[in-house]
């Protein structure tokens, strides 16, 4: 299940494909480290075997959710990941992420990434929703989002807790009939 587009504006393509064995630990440092992971994803230490036991119980797919990792001539850019988000009684849809190898980051390439995502999730699921939030704050995600076709929707007030304080997040959409217009 490759996933390959040309990158706006940068050589090359960027594909989208399950995570390997051989990415367990790249992913793990995009993760668990604060030097990897960048100013707007470090969230403290966690358990450093979570994503190795994910990776051998559901090779981080399943029907709640799931990782896949961005590729540019087959070189791993970071991870992608989306989970379940109730959204009424009986209905749901999803919430994504992202997060970039440092040197991967201001080039388009996320933007990209984040656009296969919404794509392949609008394919292969009965969503209607996909959505996405960012610190205030992370402008450069704010226009990542953006060009991947999403809709700024609101500011989340105190939504997420990093860095010893309460964050807000902006919240962005993108629904099928956004795709067709």
């Amino acid at each position: 299940m490759d996933v390959q587009r040309p990158a706006a504006g940068g050589p090359g393509a960027v594909g989208l494909r399950p995570a390997r064995e051989s990415d367990v630990d790249l992913l793990e440092a995009l993760t668990n480290d604060p030097a990897t992971v960048g100013e707007y994803q470090w969230f403290g230490w966690h358990d450093p075997g979570y994503l190795r036991r994910r990776w051998r119980d559901t090779g981080l797919l399943s029907t709640e959710g799931g990782m896949l990792v961005p590729t540019a001539e087959e070189r791993p850019l970071g991870l992608v990941s989306w989970h379940r988000t109730r959204t009424g009684p009986h209905t749901y849809c999803w919430n994504i992420g992202m997060v970039l190898l440092p040197e991967a980051r201001g080039h388009g390439l996320g933007t990209e990434a984040q656009r296969l995502l919404v794509r392949y999730l609008f394919a292969h699921t009965q969503f209607n929703r996909v959505e996405a939030s960012t610190e205030v704050g992370n402008r450069a995600e704010q226009r990542s989002l953006e060009k991947a076709g999403f809709t700024r929707e609101g500011v989340l007030r105190g939504f997420d807790f990093r860095d010893g304080e309460w964050r807000d997040h902006v919240l962005y959409s993108v629904v099928r009939a956004d795709l067709s217009s």
